[in-house]
């Protein structure tokens, strides 16, 4: 539904349109929503409540029956509506069963009217919950999408540039996020996209069109994809909440929606565990084998929060997510070892959308890619980046800062005990800005968008990283992270590694 039309359009004359649905149970589900989205002097309402016929009142029949005059059943309404009211015959394939409401001239599979009707029984979901596999080639790619920034309608991009770097006017900039996103899919054919935050700009006028733009070009591929939240996911006051403020859980109405969309793998997490979103997938073995090779793990960023130290501030990991990851680790490093005596590669990677601290690190070393702006992480360190290099995991996929998008190492500790065995590292990798509707620019500079590809390889043990950059026809910053299951670190001056400058 076009919202800039609201004001205009005969169908919005309406103050209330009640549309009851039979259904053969109770159901105490119902949909209501401001048409206008609150953007206009005059408002529009939609109340859809679904019940079982026998309990509807006469003054519940909301639709006049037709003027038998007129020859004709079907009678038109406003909007360019047509509706045709009967008795419910038991016929389940000519009742309505469900009706929705998406807004935006560029919602996904929408139809002109812009009002979704659906008959019938519901269609069986797409097995989204199968197992994700290494291929035949032995290897598993990831993409990850970050800062998508989707709004209500096509929102204003204002800061592009041509493969040239020379400014462009401004353009619409979801569809360009659509665009690009699709462009980024089709090339590389992934096995898992991640949507590592920020999927929605904040103050938007509706959550769910502006999810569905987001996904729609994964689930058009029928890929399967997983998400974590980011700061704005959930802010504004008509957006839909998806996390916790501070100790109070708000809702999961956005988990919910992620999670019953196809292909989607999104789970909310257990309910003792800080945040919506904690979650961990596990990568099986080619072939028929039930042995994880790889385990991804998923964890809430609770959003902003207001401090006297540095703003913008942001809540940390809470320890409840520390150690549940530390625990769910163990456990699933104790059932490996039990199987195969911890002979096998394993290689396990971690995606939030809020950098950690070590991120800005002063003795960071970045070995790809390149800083452009400070990063913006809580002031309060909470360690969860020990708990991640104690657990063995190669690498943290974060988003975030959008013109950010380097891999770098911290340098190797000893052990506190006085073993001067080096630590592990952890490599720490940024995702990069995807979406067109948020700032892609620092200190007068503009940047093209970008995305971050993963590659696991079963053969070698190893882990390999790339970005897609708008324009570039080739992978750009390759960077070898793990081989043979160790993390790598590369010389600053090893010329042998893949660079392309962005």
């Amino acid at each position: 539904m076009n919202m800039h039309t609201c004001s205009s359009a005969a169908f919005f004359q309406l103050r209330r349109l009640f549309l009851f649905v039979h259904v053969p149970r109770p159901v105490v589900t119902d949909l209501t929503t401001e048409l206008c989205l609150y953007t206009s002097q005059q408002s529009a309402w939609l109340y859809v409540a679904r019940a079982n016929e026998e309990e509807l009142a006469a003054e519940d029949l909301l639709v006049p029956p037709p003027n038998p005059s007129s020859g004709h059943s079907w009678e038109s309404r406003l909007g360019g509506i047509w509706v045709l009211r009967s008795k419910f015959s038991g016929m389940i394939d000519q009742a309505v069963t469900e009706v929705d409401v998406l807004f935006g001239m560029d919602a996904p599979k929408v139809p002109v009217a812009r009002l979704s009707v659906l008959h019938g029984r519901a269609k069986p979901r797409p097995n989204a919950r199968a197992a994700l596999r290494v291929r035949e080639d032995s290897k598993f790619k990831i993409v990850q999408i970050s800062n998508t920034h989707i709004v209500t309608g096509v929102g204003v991009c204002k800061d592009t540039i041509d493969v040239h770097r020379k400014y462009l006017p401004e353009s619409e900039a979801d569809p360009l996020t659509v665009n690009f996103i699709g462009r980024i899919l089709d090339v590389e054919k992934p096995d898992l996209v991640i949507l590592t935050g920020d999927q929605l700009h904040h103050d938007i006028l509706d959550s769910k069109s502006t999810l569905f733009k987001v996904a729609a070009p994964i689930i058009e591929r029928s890929i399967p994809f997983a998400a974590v939240f980011g700061n704005h996911d959930s802010e504004g006051i008509r957006a839909l909440s998806h996390s916790y403020a501070f100790s109070n859980k708000l809702g999961t109405a956005q988990m919910s929606i992620l999670q019953n969309l196809p292909f989607s793998l999104c789970e909310s997490g257990p309910e003792h565990v800080d945040g919506i979103g904690n979650f961990y997938l596990q990568v099986l073995a080619p072939a028929l084998s039930q042995l994880p090779f790889s385990t991804l793990y998923f964890l809430d960023w609770h959003g902003q929060k207001p401090s006297k130290i540095h703003n913008p501030d942001y809540v940390p990991i809470k320890q409840s997510q520390i150690d549940w990851f530390t625990e769910t680790s163990q456990a699933q490093r104790s059932a490996r070892e039990k199987v195969d005596n911890g002979n096998r590669f394993h290689l396990s990677l971690a995606f939030l959308h809020i950098p950690l601290p070590e991120l800005g690190d002063r003795h960071l070393s970045i070995r790809n890619g390149h800083r452009r702006e400070p990063t913006e992480s809580p002031s309060f360190n909470s360690h969860f980046y020990d708990a991640l290099v104690k657990e063995g995991i190669s690498a943290l996929g974060c988003g975030h800062d959008h013109v950010n998008d380097f891999c770098a190492l911290l340098p190797q500790q000893t052990q506190q005990d006085g073993d001067k065995t080096p630590q592990p590292s952890l490599w720490l990798c940024y995702g990069g800005g995807s979406g067109f509707g948020e700032y892609c620019s620092y200190d007068g500079m503009r940047f093209h968008r970008r995305a971050r590809v993963w590659e696991l390889d079963t053969s070698t043990g190893s882990l390999k990283t790339w970005k897609r950059v708008e324009y570039a026809m080739d992978r750009v910053d390759e960077l070898v992270l793990v081989e043979s299951g160790a993390v790598v670190n590369p010389r600053e001056d090893d010329e042998d590694r893949s660079y392309v400058g962005s």
